[in-house]
């Protein structure tokens, strides 16, 4: 008994990854949230086939104006989505994984403008709401049945960096809990800060400011998107205007800055814009996508000891404006979603490398721009 333990306890993660990936369920709901402005109506629920890559349409929800980003709670019933417009509101769903059908439960005002990001607590207490335009990051209290409440608390920074065209004011553009939930974590683009915030979900006011309150990346990079690894011991963020993506010490609320590593290939002068950051379910490989004239996903090695990265290589995402992509839970497969070529492409993950191989399975969408996988249960 002794040995067999001794030999489970000296499995490496990657390899007790796979051995779940081979008992673990083989069939996935992924929810893809739009912008409206042309093809798409709204949310559309498709069911992934992790054996094959394969996506089969299951239902929409019509009539939710720009649902661009959206999130699941974490019983899987409820659907949370912002409503970017100049007039910030969210948008609750219950939701059927089996079916995939959705229904709309509510909606509320984000007390700011453009909201493009959302996250919600295990606990189903709060939702985390970034408004971009207006720079502020919303609480939104949760009801029982999952319905939202009026938003009770906004926190604002009333700085700007050096682009004057586009850091002229704070630009909210993510917030996310900390796997502890002891703390929210909400990128600046218009500061080039990252803040960070103590949050308490039974108290008034939800979130505070920790100490220190704030870490700033080099001006004008932009910060966009954050992902932690899978030890929780570092944070890895891609920024929209420098291309960059920046890793961070992490520690109970604190981050220091250990690497820089650029998205760009050498030599490279023409208009880009780091867009999602996502790492591997095992957290052997960083995946970022950049945009604009790049249309690219970036593809780098972790070290599984000091979290800092090596560039692997670069794939085309066969598209326009690969807003958003998400790793299947098995980790095999990447779907990508170009927003502006109305269509998401399956890749194949190299186990061994982490690099993408196109299936060539394309499904044709209208404006494409978050994607969340659900169990299907």
């Amino acid at each position: 008994m002794k040995k067999f333990l001794l030999i489970i306890a000296m499995l490496s993660p990657a390899l007790i990854f796979a051995q779940n990936k081979k008992t673990g369920p083989k069939t996935f709901d992924l929810v893809v949230g739009t912008y409206t402005t042309g093809k798409s109506k709204g949310i559309v629920v498709y069911r992934f086939y992790a054996e094959t890559g394969k996506l089969a349409y299951l239902s929409e929800i019509d009539g939710v104006n720009n649902p661009s980003y959206l999130t699941l709670s974490a019983n899987n019933k409820f659907i949370y989505a912002v409503n970017e417009l100049p007039k910030g509101e969210v948008s609750a769903f219950s939701f059927e994984p089996k079916t995939g059908k959705m229904t709309f439960i509510n909606k509320q005002s984000t007390l700011g403008a453009d909201p493009c990001h959302i996250s919600v607590d295990k606990a189903q207490k709060n939702l985390i709401i970034a408004n971009y335009s207006s720079g502020n990051v919303a609480v939104m209290p949760l009801n029982k049945d999952g319905s939202i409440a009026n938003g009770m608390q906004t926190e604002h920074d009333g700085g700007h960096s050096v682009n004057k065209e586009r850091q002229e004011s704070a630009h909210a553009h993510m917030a996310v809990f900390t796997p502890d939930e002891k703390y929210v974590l909400y990128n600046d683009l218009g500061t080039d800060k990252i803040n960070i915030y103590r949050y308490r979900p039974s108290k008034d006011p939800r979130i505070e400011p920790a100490t220190p309150a704030f870490v700033s990346v080099t001006p004008g990079e932009g910060p966009r998107h954050l992902e932690f690894s899978a030890d929780k011991k570092t944070v890895y963020l891609v920024t929209e205007m420098g291309s960059n993506v920046i890793a961070f010490d992490y520690n109970n609320g604190k981050l220091k800055q250990k690497q820089s590593i650029t998205m760009l290939p050498d030599g490279f002068s023409g208009q880009t814009a780091g867009a999602a950051i996502h790492l591997s379910p095992d957290g052997r490989f960083l995946y970022a996508s950049n945009r604009l004239e790049t249309n690219e996903i970036n593809i780098y090695s972790v070290n599984q000891e000091t979290g800092l990265l090596t560039f692997v290589a670069r794939q085309s995402t066969f598209g326009k404006n690969p807003r958003d992509f998400a790793i299947d839970p098995t980790g095999n497969f990447l779907i990508v979603a170009n927003q502006n070529s109305d269509n998401m492409w399956v890749f194949r993950i190299d186990q061994n490398t982490g690099k993408l191989n196109q299936t060539g399975i394309k499904v044709d969408i209208g404006n494409p721009v978050c994607l969340k996988f659900a169990p299907a249960e």
